[in-house]
């Protein structure tokens, strides 16, 4: 797998688009790949409310997010835009940081990074627009909390990388060491 993006290569090397593209979080770890069942249940727990199946779904990644223990000092999931929370009520990576939180014991904070409102929904648009889309979306309110920090970035779903990309330079421009993330599923 690439060391960077996680994407499937058969050797341990850096794919082509994390070796021309900067990703700004140095390693990706993923659960699962968002195909078939799994696929249907990222949507029931992102679309249909169905918090419980992303918590489940998070436990049973375990192994992997155990494996991440001792990595980072900090939890920080990808925020939504005040919009998104409205219309579905939660942010689907909060409810996966706080499985992580209980699984690691991490320290989760979840008010660090925040998402301006005003973008479009990232699955409508192209490769080229997804980049542009997010560009500048996110900021750190509170410097302090990240400074030096070795963060976890926790996102739901993983296809072209742009958000957690960003999220991950504006996490690392305010000051802190490291960001890996964790996304629930990846596209294979």
């Amino acid at each position: 797998m690439c060391p960077v993006c996680g994407r499937w290569l058969g050797r341990l090397i850096p794919c082509a688009s994390c070796s021309t593209t900067e990703m700004g979080f140095s390693r990706g770890v993923y659960g699962f790949y968002y195909e078939g069942a799994l696929r249907d249940a990222v949507h029931a727990f992102k679309f249909r409310g169905r918090k419980d199946v992303g918590r489940r779904l998070t436990r049973l990644a375990g192994e992997k997010i155990l494996s991440l223990s001792g990595t980072f000092d900090r939890i920080v999931p990808v925020p939504v835009s005040g919009r998104r929370l409205r219309e579905r009520g939660f942010n689907q990576s909060y409810i996966i940081s706080e499985e992580i939180s209980a699984i690691t014991g991490g320290v989760l904070d979840h008010g660090v990074l925040v998402k301006r409102g005003g973008t479009r929904d990232q699955f409508t648009l192209s490769r080229k627009e997804r980049r542009k889309n997010v560009r500048g979306v996110f900021r750190v309110r509170d410097r302090s909390i990240v400074e030096g920090k070795r963060i976890l970035l926790v996102d739901d779903l993983f296809t072209t990388g742009y958000t957690a990309s960003e999220a991950a330079r504006t996490l690392k421009a305010a000051g802190c060491a490291d960001v890996i993330l964790f996304a629930l599923a990846r596209t294979p």
